[in-house]
């Protein structure tokens, strides 16, 4: 096992009297799998002052396994770890597939964030990343004979500060680290070269701006098959065409449906239906691939952007506008940066923020 499949963080220290909470809701995942196999709640609060009390040692973290020497007030030092399971060479085909699919994905985990869909799109695939009840398995040398005991307790409470701060602590648990993960996603995305033809200036890409699917070719409907069919079949073929010689990582068959419901409004309904994919193609309509990046996968922008954003709204508004990451909230309005610099306008609609318009440069424009 190379060096950079092992891992070693300092210990935390005292934090306070409580010790804190998951931040990230990954984080308080890796909680719940731990408090809901708990056969003894007293330990957990137990190993909750521990963790606060700085008694649990330097953290190592590798795969299928994190530990820590953790000290007692009553005895100890004890050996105390945290066992999970490895996912398979499958699973890992699969999930990094699925991160390499959909570029707001890729740039959130590689910007230490994990979406909910990211996730979601793993379970479907059959890839669980985040332990559930029974995935953790604790193991101490202390007397105590709970599962887990408080020393457990302790190092998973800080196991999810860990988490908090990168998820791919969670990924080398699952049994692949940094480097190689990154490694394998550069080897997914990467440039396609096996397409340049001889007749062809080396590098140079077949022009296809000047097809236009939606005229040609022209295809008569078929038994049970209308001729618009025909139409978006050509469209969506021939965007996944120009993104692969592109060097393009196609995104899947959520962004095909979202954005050919986008572009067909007539046959939107058999693409996709709910809230939730109505919200995508909105922001599909509004924004393109950028919109939709924009609506599932937040990140954290540099800071020289927010300040910018946050002097253009000065200009507009005398309420206090609340960033969160590249959401930025003033009222019942919302302004969303995504990674080419533009602030795409939202409006909440019941719970939910909706897709209200085409981005600009300028959030000051979204809210004058």
């Amino acid at each position: 096992m190379s060096d950079e499949r092992v891992r070693g963080f300092p210990a935390f220290g005292v934090t306070g009297a409580r010790g804190r909470f998951a931040r990230s809701w990954w984080g308080r995942a890796w909680l719940s799998a731990m408090e809901d196999t708990a056969l003894d709640q007293r330990q957990l609060k137990q190993g909750r002052k521990y963790a606060a009390a700085g008694l649990v040692g330097p953290i190592t973290v590798s795969p299928g396994r994190i530990a820590a020497v953790v000290d007692d007030v009553d005895g100890g030092p004890f050996r105390t770890e945290l066992r999970l399971a490895e996912l398979s060479e499958a699973d890992w085909t699969r999930f990094l597939d699925r991160v390499a699919s959909r570029a707001g994905h890729l740039a959130a985990l590689l910007d230490r964030d994990m979406p909910h869909d990211l996730v979601e799109a793993a379970d479907d695939a059959g890839v669980h990343l985040l332990p559930v009840i029974g995935d953790l398995d604790p193991e101490c040398d202390c007397p105590g004979w709970e599962l887990p005991c408080k020393h457990a307790a302790a190092l998973s409470f800080q196991a999810s500060w860990l988490l908090d701060a990168d998820p791919f602590v969670l990924l080398l648990m699952r049994g692949k680290g940094e480097r190689e993960i990154r490694e394998e996603l550069e080897s997914r995305t990467a440039p396609r070269e096996d397409f340049a033809a001889e007749d062809r200036t080396p590098g140079e890409l077949p022009d296809l701006a000047g097809f236009q699917p939606a005229g040609a070719p022209s295809i008569p409907a078929a038994p049970g098959v209308p001729a618009e069919a025909f139409a978006l079949l050509t469209a969506n073929a021939t965007a996944q065409a120009k993104a692969l010689l592109a060097g393009e990582p196609w995104p899947g068959r959520r962004h095909d449906a979202v954005r050919l419901a986008a572009e067909f409004p007539s046959v939107a309904g058999r693409l996709g239906d709910g809230p939730g994919f109505r919200r995508a193609v909105a922001a599909w309509t509004y924004g393109g691939r950028a919109g939709l990046e924009v609506l599932d996968a937040p990140w954290t922008p540099p800071k020289t952007a927010l300040a910018a954003a946050r002097a253009a709204l000065a200009d507009v508004t005398d309420e206090e506008p609340v960033f969160d990451r590249n959401h930025c909230t003033v009222g019942g309005m919302q302004v969303r940066l995504d990674h080419q610099g533009q602030w795409h306008p939202y409006r909440l609609d019941g719970d939910a923020w909706w897709p209200a318009g085409t981005p600009e440069t300028d959030p000051g424009l979204l809210l004058g």
